[in-house]
């Protein structure tokens, strides 16, 4: 595998050249959402797989922690809310 360097937006960069194998139709869907962005399908695919990634390693909140209250709330909410909203 060599590296090759490739124009994306004005600058060359280095990149890795890879294969893949498409069925047709998903290969033409690919030209036409890439002619679409006026891009060509090589920048359609690097654009729409760094998004991918991004989407998929983006912190998501944890809700652990993030209130206080007795750690047999969810299990015993009876009895811990007993009475609240009463006036």
């Amino acid at each position: 595998m060599h590296d090759t360097h490739v124009g994306l937006g004005g600058t060359l960069r280095r990149v890795k050249k890879s294969s893949l194998y498409l069925e047709a139709e998903l290969d033409r869907a690919l030209g036409h959402a890439a002619a679409r962005q006026n891009l060509s399908k090589a920048e359609f695919i690097r654009r729409t797989l760094s998004a991918a990634v991004a989407e998929q390693s983006a912190v998501r909140p944890r809700a652990i922690g993030v209130f206080d209250g007795p750690p047999d709330l969810g299990a015993h909410a009876d009895r811990h809310l007993d009475g609240f909203g009463e006036e």
